[in-house]
């Protein structure tokens, strides 16, 4: 086994080296302080592992991405939502039968218990999704308290009905939460709809007007489900297993993963991407205009969906959204402006030496703001599509991080830069 040495105040240590399946490398200072009475300080977390997962790939130089070995292009194209959630949580692809039985869990568990609507209905109209969808995906460890143990055979099947119950319920919710904020009636799930379909349905569907499923839109919502399944240690994943290590039940931790997700540098990032858009067209002259703009530091202007703290090429999954994104817009004759400015703006960027240099490829944001758009997804539901997408991938890390052996709890270190010493001061003396 190859070794990594560290050498502090004339010792040496020895730290075992770790090479992935795609050659990826890392020494284990799981000793180190232990050892020396060292930490290593990477603030962000840019250069550290947390763990050692078998999910998804990501090679941001050649923008590869894999779930459990398969790529993103043929998962888009070939599999289900409900399919990939099943190899992204079991590590395989289902059977037939398992598929069947997998689909069957999530469309019994479609419901939502009908006190549950009371929380749902108190909620202030002008709530934001994704508060909504925090907080009653919290809320469901209070209506389905089971305590369970991965370690045992009870254990195993809670996980499953758990899981099956938090990825058909989530649509349900996030549904109900759209329908709240317009003051329109709840529509139920429908047991003979698939997973894409009957969230559009319950969407979209009135009592004074009937929705058309269009087949090639409900295929669009289903690979856009799929491109974000997962995404290895984001902010939000490496939340889910950070408060999950904790031993905390898995409704709590995915409550978590969502609050982490809303945030503007992360899930938030595609409404960001429609507001800069609109903003374009509303402030600025032209859009060469804006882009001087951006260049210029002291402006403090932001081009939103371009560049990716991994990938340092173009975004496969803003690859994949590109081409349905004109399919979905052609098919329908949607004339939206902010598409025609969206490649103009990737046009000028991707033959500017400026944002070449600096690897500011289009990423996933830059396209699914424009699609959800032509879907009819209101902007502040964007974030709540990211986050039932990501679902199967915050439930697969919860779950492989508790087989994991030895478990242990999150406890990252800090270096304290603080007062050495300081004794209490009574209240009429201190200045």
């Amino acid at each position: 086994m190859k070794k990594a040495e560290i050498i502090l105040e004339d010792k040496t240590y020895e730290m075992p080296v770790i090479v992935g399946t795609m050659n990826e490398k890392a020494f284990d200072i799981s000793t180190l302080r232990k050892d020396s009475g060292y930490i290593t300080l990477d603030q962000g977390y840019q250069n550290t592992g947390s763990c050692i997962s078998k999910i998804t790939y990501i090679d941001g130089e050649k923008g590869i991405l894999r779930y459990r070995g398969i790529p993103i292009e043929e998962l888009a194209i070939k599999s289900s939502f409900s399919e990939t959630a099943y190899l992204l949580i079991y590590g395989k692809l289902p059977t037939a039968e398992e598929l069947h039985t997998f689909s069957v869990k999530l469309t019994e568990n479609a419901m939502l218990h009908e006190d549950m609507l009371n929380f749902l209905r108190s909620y202030p109209i002008h709530s934001h999704p994704m508060a909504i969808l925090s907080s009653m995906v919290n809320t469901l460890s209070i209506f389905y308290p089971e305590e369970f143990s991965m370690d045992s055979d009870e254990g195993s099947v809670a996980f499953d009905l758990t899981a099956a119950r938090l990825l058909s319920k989530i649509r349900t919710i996030a549904a109900f939460s759209y329908k709240k904020s317009i003051g329109e009636p709840f529509i139920y799930p429908e047991p003979d709809l698939k997973y894409a379909a009957n969230f559009l349905n319950m969407m979209f569907n009135s009592p004074t007007k009937k929705y058309n499923l269009d087949p090639d839109i409900v295929k669009t919502l289903n690979k856009m489900l799929i491109i974000h399944g997962d995404h290895e240690q984001n902010c939000s994943t490496s939340t889910v297993r950070l408060v999950g290590s904790s031993k905390v039940n898995l409704y709590s931790s995915i409550c978590a993963g969502i609050c982490a997700l809303w945030g503007p540098l992360h899930g938030g990032a595609n409404q960001g991407v429609i507001e800069m858009l609109e903003d374009i067209i509303k402030n600025h002259k032209n859009i060469k205009g804006f882009i001087e703009k951006v260049k210029d530091k002291k402006s403090r202007t932001l081009l939103m969906g371009f560049g990716h703290r991994v990938y340092k090429t173009y975004d496969p999954r803003a690859k994949i959204l590109k081409e349905d994104c004109m399919n979905i817009l052609n098919k329908f004759h949607i004339k939206d402006p902010l598409l025609d400015l969206a490649l103009e703006l990737e046009e000028i960027a991707l033959k500017d030496d400026y944002f070449l240099s600096r690897n500011l490829y289009p990423n996933v944001d830059f396209y699914s703001g424009i699609l959800y758009r032509a879907l009819g997804i209101p902007t502040n539901m964007f974030t709540v599509m990211f986050a039932i997408g990501r679902l199967p991938g915050w439930i697969a890390h919860w779950k492989e991080m508790h087989d994991t052996v030895p478990f242990r709890i999150g406890r990252p270190r800090q270096i304290y830069m603080g007062e050495p010493l300081l004794h209490y001061t009574p209240m009429n003396n201190r200045k």
